[in-house]
């Protein structure tokens, strides 16, 4: 008690309540890719730094856009014989659909599906990949607390081997650090491409050489590409009009081609055909067609945006799972239940793949929840590793305030109750399982307990924490029986 001097009437506030553990933002990913730029607000570089935004619009003012893509189209301008206009038809030379640089399009596909605030680590500007770009900055991401997945949709410009070298430099890190996870993608999952499950075995599963619980429980992957209807970013000095052609169409119906002189391979902005200004109608039947050129990329991008947007509508301990995808028109591989066997559940490597699938009526559904570490009954699914990661985090920051208070009674009290609370609010809220909260979870702390009296001595204080997280129902089976009629 105080020692007071001057006669009156003194105040004392006597805190009978434990500190709280606040809970940790689960869904804050850090993207690391390839820019345009990486200008700050000061024009300072922001190359190899993490920077926090909110928006697409935010990432756009310091790291800029996609690159403009190159295209080739063959125009025919279809006239009667007196010149009026009948139509313009447009064609591909060769229509494109993996663009050479996915970031970009990945955030877009990351605000799209429910994102919210993240990090973008800048590698550099557009270019060639190079492996040691990826690793060092999940190195150096390290130093920053709040990211909580891994997201690198560039690095399947990579071949097969240093791809896979990413991805366990990645699931290594989030073992060091625990306290995120990984989004993988499966490199070059497009038709013709990695579209089986024994070539998703030899190009992916088994150049992530990371094989043990304690590496793979730390990240998912996603199959296959997607197909989306965001469109390529297009320049008309970067359209080439391989052929344009004006048709004739006689009243017989006969047709008479005739090439628009010196137009073959010029550029859409060239000066002297002035196709904006002097073939209006052409221009703006160019412009529709080519602005139907939409990219299919890795779906990492979009996969961290249904993370972040189940966190927030359900929860962390939700699957990310059964969720429809936006701006996305389908798979680039399809599906079928024969093959996301294979995908699902690996006997040989035990690396699970997550499958991306169209069905009728349902448009395009995540449909895996699985993280790499697929034939691990602890494991097993990405929404009980997420959990974990946010409930260890959660208390890890709130016990702090308890390092070097007295080693007894009293402080074990407070950081017993301090941590049940916060669980059986986690209980409430659907994440543990059981009817009551002493069998949804049990925290343990004390002498003859958790700690000897030589762990006293050596100034130990040990806390267990018991958890029974709920689990998905990944295969639910109806059993339908006839019944004998009774009188």
């Amino acid at each position: 008690m105080p020692t007071y001097s001057t006669p009156g009437v003194y105040i004392e506030e006597i805190p009978v309540f434990p500190p709280s553990v606040a809970p940790v933002a689960t869904a804050i990913p850090a993207f690391i890719g390839y820019t345009e730029k990486a200008l700050g607000k000061q024009g300072e570089d922001l190359t190899d730094t993490a920077v926090r935004i909110t928006s697409l619009l935010e990432y756009e003012a310091y790291y800029g856009k996609p690159p403009v893509q190159d295209l080739a189209i063959n125009v025919n301008k279809r006239t009667t014989t007196g010149g009026a206009l009948l139509g313009v038809a447009v064609t591909w030379v060769n229509k494109p659909s993996v663009p050479a640089q996915f970031l970009h399009y990945s955030m877009q596909l990351y605000f799209a599906n429910g994102g919210g605030p993240c990090y973008i680590y800048s590698v550099g500007a557009y270019g060639n990949a190079a492996k040691k770009d990826f690793t060092d900055a999940i190195t150096a991401l390290e130093a920053v607390d709040e990211p909580t997945l891994l997201v690198f949709p560039d690095a399947v410009k990579l071949n097969d081997a240093d791809h896979g070298s990413v991805v366990d430099g990645a699931l290594a890190s989030c073992n060091k650090t625990q306290d995120r996870f990984t989004i993988a993608d499966v490199r070059n999952a497009v038709a013709g491409g990695t579209d089986d499950n024994t070539k998703v075995t030899t190009n992916f599963r088994s150049k992530v050489t990371s094989n043990t619980v304690d590496f793979v429980k730390y990240g998912a992957a996603y199959f296959p590409y997607i197909n989306t209807n965001v469109p390529f970013r297009t320049a008309d000095a970067n359209v080439t009009l391989t052929t344009f052609n004006t048709v004739k169409v006689a009243d017989d119906g006969s047709e008479t081609v005739t090439a628009v002189p010196n137009a073959a391979g010029k550029k859409l902005n060239d000066g002297t055909l002035d196709v904006k200004g002097k073939e209006t109608a052409v221009y703006s039947a160019i412009q529709a067609f080519i602005g139907q050129a939409y990219v299919t990329v890795p779906p990492s991008g979009a996969m961290a945006g249904v993370y972040a947007k189940v966190d927030r509508t359900r929860g962390v301990w939700k699957a990310p799972a059964n969720v429809g995808l936006a701006m996305v028109v389908g798979p680039a591989v399809s599906v079928t239940n024969d093959l996301q066997d294979g995908l699902n559940i690996d006997a040989t490597t035990g690396k699970s793949v997550n499958a991306i699938r169209a069905f009728f009526g349902k448009g395009t559904l995540v449909w895996g929840g699985r993280t790499l570490a697929g034939n691990d009954n602890e494991w097993r699914y990405v929404n009980v590793r997420r959990f974990a990661n946010f409930v260890e985090e959660s208390v890890e920051k709130a016990i702090g305030a308890f390092v070097f208070e007295p080693n007894d009674a009293n402080t074990w009290v407070k950081v017993r109750t301090m941590i049940e609370n916060f669980l059986i609010n986690q209980w409430r809220d659907g994440a543990l399982m059981g009817a009551k909260p002493e069998q949804a979870f049990q925290v343990a702390v004390g002498l003859g307990k958790t700690m000897s009296a030589q762990d006293i001595l050596d100034g130990y204080m040990i806390v267990e924490v018991h958890l029974a997280i709920v689990r998905p129902a990944e295969f639910i089976v109806l059993r339908f029986m006839q019944k004998m009629p009774e009188a």
